[in-house]
């Protein structure tokens, strides 16, 4: 099967749940648009965290498009919150993984996406700085069609 996330100009809904460090469910909703230009693809949107009071994280990524045969491309995100990240998606039969950290803030985790379908994602995902838990996610993806 070959992978449509981040492979397919697209938009996706996102919808799960969000874990505070303190372990805290909250309900996650969030909608991603992924682009394709010549030297470079981006993937942007928000992931409105439903607390009290709701959190709204805003994303923009950069990503390097993959050379031929190669199942890793690099990708970048700022904020004034993590500073700058860099990271690498890797592709691993039905699943992409995502690596990533920033040195100057000792923010750094992992993000797994599993195909379910050519539609349809599961993410499970972490972001910790040094070694204390941030938060943590698990969400379902659906292709806006």
């Amino acid at each position: 099967m070959t992978h449509t996330f981040l492979y397919e100009p697209a938009v996706w809904i996102a919808a799960g749940t969000f874990w505070r460090g303190d372990g805290e469910p909250l309900e996650a909703v969030g909608r991603t648009e992924i682009a394709h230009r010549d030297r470079c693809w981006l993937l942007s949107g928000t992931l409105k965290v439903l607390g009290a009071p709701p959190v709204e994280f805003v994303h923009a990524y950069l990503i390097e498009p993959p050379a031929d045969g190669v199942n890793a491309m690099k990708w970048t995100f700022e904020t004034e919150t993590f500073g700058k990240l860099d990271g690498t998606y890797v592709v691993i039969d039905r699943s992409i993984l995502s690596l990533f950290g920033c040195q100057a803030s000792g923010y750094h985790g992992s993000e797994h996406l599993g195909q379910v379908d050519a539609d349809h994602y599961t993410t499970v995902g972490a972001v910790l700085q040094k070694d204390k838990l941030i938060y943590s996610w698990a969400l379902r993806l659906s292709r806006e069609v």
